[in-house]
């Protein structure tokens, strides 16, 4: 009888262990979810990867936005996937598939052709992966983007217009714009710049408005055959600092450094030592560290469920001898 009740004892003992080991294990689950849950919540913030094609990573422009995007996404946790597209349209809508197969988090686009991009960006709406972009816009009717950040660019011209008004004074004269006319940012730096020019100093004329691609070499050689054409000519805008610089060159070679006032835009540093030097005489200023710091908040927000603006617009300003050091 004894040993029955001694086994019987250490049965039920046994029991409460292995049920005081149950709750326990439950206990640790639970709290576990909750804590995994908590975390997946507060803020969207976690192991997300953001893939971004951007359509000239050379660029000293790019080159900072990039910065922006990196030095934002440590504070959310976020990786940062960034490719070149290299001015090319098929490659970026190639690299667009590639982050769908990735399965990232979110996409962010700078198109090398607005028109051309918005199939890619339908490929990445069926794939419910949410799409940005940044500095250029999808000029298409196809495919859905969440917010666009950029440059408050029909304001920038409007600075750029500003100065060329500044340089060339009472006297006015013929300008001409070495153009990328494809490209939606432009579109608008053109539109505040003639703006600006009618109200500010009707005086100053357009007489040539030339595609400068953008791109140095090209510029130069569009300056050259302008300055051949237009031998009176008093000022040039680029409508980025590459051009501008390329302008400039041209305008050197041609003997006419001081004679007619070069205008950029993105006071990059070599154009700002060029402003200093006096080879270009100002810059629209743009902030392209804070395009990337912003469009990562954009998508953190997003990402916490808060609808970001469809446009977030920073603002330009400018640059000029009097700003170098």
């Amino acid at each position: 009888m004894k040993n029955l009740e001694v086994s019987g004892l250490v049965s039920l003992r046994v029991a409460a262990v292995l049920l005081f080991a149950g709750l326990a294990a439950c206990s640790g689950s639970t709290s576990s979810t909750s804590s995994s849950s908590s975390s997946s919540s507060s803020g969207g913030g976690g192991s997300k990867t953001i893939g971004v094609s951007i359509q000239n990573r050379e660029a000293q422009f790019y080159q900072d936005m990039e910065s922006g995007m990196k030095s934002e996404a440590v504070k959310y946790g976020y990786t940062v996937s960034v490719v070149d597209a290299s001015r090319d349209n098929s490659k970026q809508q190639s690299q667009v598939e590639d982050f769908i197969s990735q399965k990232v988090a979110a996409i962010v686009l700078t198109p090398y052709d607005s028109q051309a991009i918005g199939s890619a960006i339908v490929e990445a709406n069926s794939a419910n992966i949410p799409v940005f972009t940044a500095d250029i816009a999808n000029a298409s009717s196809q495919g859905k983007v969440v917010t666009h950040i950029a440059s408050d660019n029909v304001q920038g011209g409007g600075q750029a217009g500003k100065l060329m008004c500044a340089a060339l004074g009472s006297a006015g004269g013929s300008v001409a714009i070495l153009d990328e006319p494809e490209v939606t940012s432009v579109q608008d730096r053109v539109k505040g710049f003639k703006a600006a020019l009618a109200s500010g100093c009707p005086s100053v004329k357009i007489v040539a408005d030339i595609d400068g691609g953008g791109e140095r070499a090209k510029a130069s050689s569009a300056m050259e055959d302008i300055l051949q054409s237009h031998k009176d000519l008093k000022g040039v805008f680029g409508i980025n600092d590459d051009s501008a610089l390329g302008a400039a060159t041209a305008v050197s070679g041609a003997g006419l450094t001081g004679k007619v006032a070069v205008i950029g835009y993105d006071a990059t540093p070599e154009a700002r030592a060029a402003i200093k030097a006096g080879t270009m005489y100002g810059d629209a200023i743009q902030h392209p560290d804070q395009i990337g710091s912003k469009t990562i908040d954009a998508i953190h927000d997003f990402f916490a469920g808060k609808t970001p603006p469809a446009k977030i617009a920073v603002p330009v300003g400018t640059f000029t001898k009097a700003d170098a050091k």
